[in-house]
């Protein structure tokens, strides 16, 4: 069995754990490892390392910075197939999903190696007589990360390569159900000359997570979850005087117009419903379809379904096991409850048969769901699609608008003005026009709006290198060399 503990101050923890966790292959439904989970003393140890760390690689040239993101860069590249390894025996994910992941992840990286040129400020000269003005950006500090379970690699790399690359240090909570990617990267950044105690990992529950989020040593705590944690976390770090950015749940809707190309749309929702078995923030869950194509859309949807191959993530599938068997259970129970409140079961997820006792759930599709259902109103983080039928624009965008989320949102259309009339009007942080899962590119931010994000702060970009740094502005007046002091050849005053 894989026994896994924290990583603090470039080593692992030796000490004894007081409580441990279990890790399972969702796949198989085998206990694969023991997590040990830490507590707010555990806590306090990772904070001092990083406290003591900070001081120094704060000072540290942003070359040396860049050239460590750099040896970081390739070693995650090199490595690239053992982590997605890794993300599919804790997570469940297919192989080519979990790669992909490491790719996402890899190019906040890559957009970290340009840090040089990301903190440069700005210069006024002679703002007045012999006054010039600069802004600078400075590190905060100890920073905190905690991270969901749905993308063990790319959410933490959202957020540690921008922290690490301003000058700050970090301590990195993963999902107690899937540490094994974080704890690999720990390994590398050590490998890529990165001092001891930038970079920390301490594992565990709402214990540890609540002494990040009260310890006075952590400046700033980044984010992803439910919304009910994401509230809970933004409401109790700015309580204790933290900056924090919070990234809670989604409805990702997607209008489909009469004039859309049907069978791209009917691929995207495939894509974007199923990838990763529905364990995605910007997973698509509700298809609005705006009449009179609801009828070829769900045929077109339901044909493709029939092809796709669920099974273990590393035999060649299309969509692997939720996490957990509790999870799969949630979900199944909203498929249930959909077909009661009046929706159509049009493929039925809860009908798959699969050898084992992995924990697996079907793709699902439902038809004819309303805004009063559940399967509607609730973030199911599952892979299931509903289908919601309306029968003009200005329908389907009051639906969307009226949504407590407001995360991610795809419209589809040959008509360029409703395009464009769409994404100015729709009340959503992120928007795709024909692209199914519009995640935005490292050099832009991700983040929602609504119930989808609390804090003013987006996640990497321009906002993550501002969420990771505060700003100073100096004013400076330098007395001319005639006042006195080195003489340089100006006549000096009697």
């Amino acid at each position: 069995m894989n026994q896994i503990t924290h990583w603090i101050n470039g080593a692992f923890d030796r000490d004894k754990p007081e409580r441990t966790g279990d890790i399972f292959n969702p796949a198989t439904g085998a206990i694969t490892g023991s997590l040990a989970f830490g507590n707010a003393a555990t806590v306090d140890t990772a904070v001092s390392a990083a406290t003591a760390a900070f001081s120094d690689w704060r000072h540290s040239s942003l070359t040396k910075r860049t050239q460590v993101l750099f040896a970081f860069r390739e070693l995650v590249a090199k490595n690239k197939e053992k982590i997605a390894a890794l993300i599919t025996a804790e997570h469940g994910k297919i192989l080519s999903d979990a790669a992909g992941e490491v790719t996402r992840g890899l190019e906040v990286v890559e957009f970290a190696c340009g840090i040089p040129h990301l903190l440069k400020g700005g210069f006024s000269e002679e703002v007045s007589t012999g006054v010039d003005v600069y802004s600078i950006r400075q590190a905060l500090g100890p920073v905190a990360i905690i991270s969901p379970f749905n993308f063990p690699a790319m959410v933490p790399m959202w957020f540690f390569p921008v922290a690490i690359a301003c000058g700050n240090s970090v301590i990195v909570k993963p999902s107690e159900k899937d540490p094994s990617a974080v704890m690999f990267f720990a390994q590398l950044w050590k490998e890529a000359g990165l001092p001891d105690g930038v970079f920390n990992v301490v594992h565990g529950d709402k214990e540890v997570v609540d002494a990040l989020l009260t310890h006075p040593g952590i400046k700033s705590i980044s984010f992803v979850g439910s919304t009910p944690i994401a509230r809970y976390i933004y409401e109790t770090g700015t309580k204790a005087g933290k900056r924090v950015q919070a990234l809670g749940g989604a409805k990702n809707h997607m209008v489909v117009l009469p004039d859309s190309d049907l069978e791209l749309a009917a691929d995207a929702a495939i894509n974007a419903g199923f990838g990763s078995a529905g364990e995605r923030c910007m997973a698509i869950s509700a298809i609005v379809a705006v009449e009179p194509i609801g009828n070829a859309l769900v045929a077109r949807i339901k044909s493709r379904m029939a092809h796709i191959v669920t099974g273990d993530g590393t035999k060649g599938c299309d969509m692997g096991p939720l996490v957990t068997a509790v999870h799969r259970d949630k979900v199944a129970a909203y498929i249930g409850a959909g077909a009661k409140e009046g929706a159509t079961v049009v493929v039925d997820g809860r009908e798959l048969k699969v050898e084992g006792d992995g924990f697996f759930l079907g793709p699902t599709l439902l038809d004819h769901v309303t805004p009063t259902m559940s399967v509607y109103s609730d973030e199911i983080f599952g892979p299931v699609l509903s289908v919601i039928r309306v029968n003009t624009y200005d329908e389907a965008l009051n639906l969307v608008n009226s949504h407590q989320y407001g995360n991610g949102t795809a419209i589809f259309t040959n008509d360029g003005g409703a395009a464009r009339r769409f994404q100015n009007e729709v009340e959503v942080g992120m928007v795709g026009i024909n692209v199914g899962i519009p995640v935005p590119m490292a050099y832009y931010s991700f983040g929602g709006w609504k119930n989808s994000l609390f804090g003013d702060s987006h996640a990497h970009g321009s906002e993550g290198v501002h969420f990771f740094t505060r700003g100073k502005v100096v004013t400076s007046r330098w007395l001319d060399p005639s006042h006195g002091g080195i003489n340089l050849g100006f006549p000096q005053n009697d």
